[in-house]
């Protein structure tokens, strides 16, 4: 099929972005990768698609304030191949799993977080992280923590006249350990289960992915940092976060199987590296 018509804006500032979106029955474009797909499939029609690629300071990469800032203009394999992620570890471990490579040529991240798939890895990580979403809308601008950003299933908090216009992930400290897994059919397919953590000290975060409707952030202690030791405590987490029904790929059974070794694997993982 063909995408229902459209008007086409490109705007010259984020305000004007703004105003189109305003004036209500508008969607952003950006990247792309899963806007045109619903176009061409003609599950969304919207009057209007505003272009935000070619806004200066929307494709910005930097680190400030203790806080790797990301644009909402940019790519997602610029971000893998930038030397700015280094201060941010679990991105560049993440970002190979998104995807494929083309697909991240184009994709945006902060697309990614707007989009909101549950198997999708950057809101994931963007939780376990404790990142936050800038929005700009008719009533200014606002921070959205990456823990209430998503809503449920391809849902989140922006409103219908509000633009991204980028996220700020806070920048590794001394000490932290950091872990990323996804169990996928095929790489670049979307994960049955997958994990993102961080450890500093005895204190992890763990957010998981694929297994609910949104990312799934638990903070456990850790008492017994070997992977035996922490099967008992993945497996009970698994057990209680994983809601999926299950589908023709994995039943919910074996999601909660496959969230609890992944769970323990990078915890163990993520605490040896924090104590190296």
């Amino acid at each position: 099929m063909k995408a229902a018509p459209f008007a086409y804006c490109r705007p010259d500032t984020v305000d004007e972005a703004a105003d189109v979106l305003a004036a209500g029955d508008a969607k952003v474009l950006a990247g792309g990768q899963s806007l045109v797909p619903v176009l061409a499939m003609r599950l969304g029609r919207p009057g209007t698609l505003v272009d935000i690629t070619r806004l200066p300071e929307l494709d910005t990469v930097a680190v400030a304030d203790g806080e790797l800032h990301v644009g909402a203009a940019v790519r997602q394999r610029r971000v893998e191949r930038s030397p700015e992620v280094a201060a941010v570890p679990l991105i560049g471990r993440a970002m190979p799993f998104v995807g494929h490579r083309e697909l991240r040529s184009r994709g945006t991240v902060c697309g990614s977080l707007a989009h909101a798939d549950p198997a999708a890895e950057l809101p994931a990580v963007a939780a376990c992280l404790g990142a936050s979403v800038v929005v700009r809308g008719p009533r200014g601008e606002r921070v959205v923590p990456a823990r209430e950003w998503v809503t449920g299933a391809m849902t989140t908090a922006l409103g219908p006249d509000e633009l991204v216009t980028g996220v700020r992930f806070p920048v590794a400290a001394d000490g932290e350990g950091f872990g990323f897994a996804e169990i996928a059919r095929r790489h670049g397919d979307f994960a049955l289960a997958g994990v993102a953590v961080r450890v500093r000290g005895d204190q992890a975060v763990l957010a998981a992915f694929g297994v609910s409707d949104r990312p799934v952030v638990r903070e456990l202690t850790v008492t017994d940092p070997t992977e035996a030791g922490l099967r008992p405590v993945t497996e009970a987490l698994a057990a209680e976060v994983v809601d999926t029904d299950g589908d023709a790929h994995g039943s919910r059974g074996y999601r909660a199987r496959l969230l609890g070794v992944l769970a323990a694997r990078e915890l163990a993982r993520a605490h040896r590296e924090a104590h190296a």
